[in-house]
């Protein structure tokens, strides 16, 4: 009779150990998602002062500065996280373009302030690809226990889905091309 008590009390203790640890993996995935969202919001209040500066220097590229508006804007009013994860990669190539044709401006490249913004946005991204890395680990980690056994047992029967990767497009691997 112990020996069924104390088989039944290490089950049950395994399935809260086992839920709790799935609701762990959960919330460090939100809290990663946090540190990626509050580096993007630094990045989309950097970029309007950007294209502003480059503006001023090199007004003949005004699709390009358009083009990267609109990827800024497109961003930021992403709803889900694969949106903006589509978002976010086209906005990054964009911003590579614009940066690529400041390259021609030798007047805005000897700017203080466009150096300044460069800096900041350039310190940004990088935070970015770390808060990238950080969410895609925790990701990976909640995504090992829930496709693994038994842990797949207790997530399939309470909700728990895999989750999906921030990954970097095709395009956002490219060098951009820019003609003049």
């Amino acid at each position: 009779m112990y020996i069924g008590i104390g088989i039944v009390a290490v089950i049950v203790l395994w399935l809260i150990f086992a839920y709790n640890g799935l609701v762990r993996g959960k919330q460090r995935i939100h809290e990663a998602w946090s540190d990626i969202e509050v580096q993007l919001k630094r990045r989309y209040d950097l970029i309007p002062n950007v294209v502003s500066t480059v503006k001023g220097y090199a007004t003949h590229e005004s699709k390009t500065m358009e083009s990267v508006i609109q990827a800024r804007a497109a961003a930021m009013g992403a709803k889900t996280n694969d949106e903006k994860a589509k978002a976010e990669n086209m906005l990054s190539s964009t911003l590579k373009t614009l940066f690529a044709v400041a390259e021609a401006y030798p007047d805005l490249k000897a700017n203080q302030n466009f150096l300044a913004l460069q800096q900041e946005l350039s310190d940004t991204e990088n935070k970015i690809q770390a808060a990238r890395r950080f969410y895609n680990g925790n990701v990976r980690d909640y995504n090992i226990k829930v496709q693994t056994f038994p842990t797949n047992l207790i997530a399939s029967n309470f909700g728990f889905k895999k989750e999906e990767f921030f990954d970097m497009d095709e395009g956002e691997k490219a060098v951009p091309q820019v003609t003049f």
